[in-house]
């Protein structure tokens, strides 16, 4: 597989009162498997339902009702553990999480702790061309979710929304690798995408399907290169954890906001405490939510009601051979296949549905020419109508159709803008149109080289200011154009025009 060449970004520094400072971040996704059932029960996942019907008697904690495993999320971690380039356990198994929680009847999570189903693995996060972060993914391990407390139904009361409990969750735990804000950002965007190629993850974040805990601490410039050498992570500085960021934006903006606040207390001879924080867009700060647990403070123990999972090599096998082309070797393909820019490679291939649109238009044809049709025509038009590839009025099919029609030569680029303008407003295919509105450009010399010497004998005065100065020539072409509707080759009007002219 080809693979593109990168180097590390430099660190984020935010400068302190009495020094600079570097932030360290790790990052905790929580997100919720495509699956059509509970991890543990047959109950229905599907999103806006009716509060409190997608309740089977094991989600609802009934006396002797018992966990069965879903088959299927798990085959649906293995796979999201491959496409990380991650270690598959042959063994793994359940604990229970005890905690308070009022929207997850049992009153304990059933979670992963001490054998996780995911090891360690990989992702490759893009900032810019050339530039790129290796993260190290420490874990991914299955969970089920909790329901959800509803607070503003009532002015004394607090409702519970049973659908969410039980749902799968795998939570993609990072190394402390990312060194900014806009780097967290663009992990948890790489995850997604990845995610969405597998199919393992909708990624809908809007949906609470893809949300991430971020953990922020902040150190002195060279403490970090210590901590790899050593793995110490005391010289990281104290972390605190901001929960349920399922924004991009707000990710960025808690992550910087909380450093400044750990930089601030630190230089005033504070300390920092390890809690967990939630962040208020609003007021622009983050707020103590509780102080922070450690496992033993969830009372862990292996769950008495699953058996562990022992996971044959030969199944994994059989997941790996099914996995699509991943976002890094399509890019890197594309970069190599149709000869484009490692930048336009990464907007075609950012979600896999934009991939596979262009694919179908450049199959057969110049991919230069494909990926700048997709990306500035139809890509900014959907951008301007706020609409998604699904939603485009114009095909693959018809796309490809208009540029077979300029390599042709049947018409212009200028004619082709106007085709994909008709197309989108009305449909139809590509060359019907052309042919019924007489749209094809004209290529005949001798009709294109007579309405040439119309303008040059018109036009004496311009003949002699072009001839002194040759850029000037473009105005005889503009006329030529106008006197033929636009429909005169392009390459034959300027290849006469500078003959007639002894250009």
């Amino acid at each position: 597989m080809a693979e593109l060449t990168y180097t590390e970004p430099k660190p984020k520094t935010i400068a302190g009162a009495k020094g600079d400072w570097e932030l360290v971040i790790g990052l905790e996704v929580h997100a919720q498997v495509a699956s059509k059932a509970k991890l543990f029960s047959g109950a229905s996942t599907k999103f806006g339902a009716e509060p409190n019907s997608n309740v089977s008697f094991v989600d609802a904690a009934m006396p002797g009702m018992l966990p069965v495993i879903n088959e299927f999320c798990v085959e649906q971690a293995v796979r999201t553990g491959l496409g990380l380039k991650a270690e598959i356990k042959h063994y793994s198994a359940f604990d229970r999480k005890n905690y308070f929680y009022p929207d997850l009847p049992q009153g304990y999570q059933i979670s992963q702790l001490y054998h996780p189903i995911v090891g360690e693995g990989e992702v490759l996060v893009d900032m810019e061309p050339g530039i790129a972060r290796k993260v190290r993914v420490e874990r991914i391990h299955l969970e089920q979710d909790a329901g959800k407390s509803v607070h503003d139904m009532d002015p004394n009361m607090s409702f519970v929304d049973l659908n969410r409990t039980g749902v799968a969750l795998m939570e993609i735990v990072s190394r402390p690798d990312i060194r900014g804000p806009e780097e967290a950002a663009a992990y948890v965007a790489k995850i997604r995408q990845i995610l969405r190629y597998l199919g393992t993850c909708d990624g809908n974040m809007q949906n609470g399907n893809l949300r991430a805990d971020v953990n922020v601490s902040v150190c002195k410039p060279g403490d970090y290169e210590k901590f790899r050498e050593t793995g110490d992570f005391d010289v990281l500085g104290t972390r605190c954890e901001i929960k349920n960021m399922n924004s991009m934006r707000f990710i960025q903006q808690a992550i910087d906001i909380e450093a400044r606040r750990q930089i601030a207390i630190l230089e005033d001879g504070g300390h920092i405490d390890q809690e967990t924080r939630l962040f208020d867009p609003d007021k622009g700060e983050t707020r103590t939510m509780r102080s922070k647990e450690e496992a033993h403070d969830y009372r862990y123990f292996p769950c008495p009601d699953l058996l562990p999972l022992r996971i044959e090599q030969s199944w994994i096998d059989t997941i790996g051979e099914t996995l699509p082309e991943l976002p890094d070797a399509k890019k890197a393909r594309f970069v190599i296949e149709y000869g484009m820019t490692e930048y336009d490679a990464g907007v075609l291939t950012a979600d896999i549905t934009d991939a596979k649109f262009f694919e179908g238009v450049a199959k057969g044809r110049d991919g230069k020419q494909a990926a700048n049709w997709v990306i500035n025509e139809l890509f900014g038009r959907l951008n301007k109508e706020d609409l998604k590839i699904g939603d485009s009025p114009i095909s693959a099919l018809q796309l490809g159709g208009i540029l077979d029609l300029i390599t042709k030569g049947d018409i212009s680029g200028k004619i082709a803008k106007d085709l994909f303008e008709i197309i989108w407003n009305e449909g139809g295919d590509p060359a019907e149109i052309v042919d019924a509105r007489g749209m094809k450009q004209v290529t005949d010399m001798g009709a294109i080289e007579a309405a040439v010497d119309e303008i040059i004998a018109a036009n004496p005065g311009q003949v002699e200011k072009a001839r002194l100065n040759p850029k000037l020539a473009g105005w005889f072409v503009g006329q030529v154009m106008k006197s033929t509707g636009g429909k005169a080759n392009p390459k034959a009007v300027n290849q006469i025009i500078a003959k007639k002219l002894g250009l």
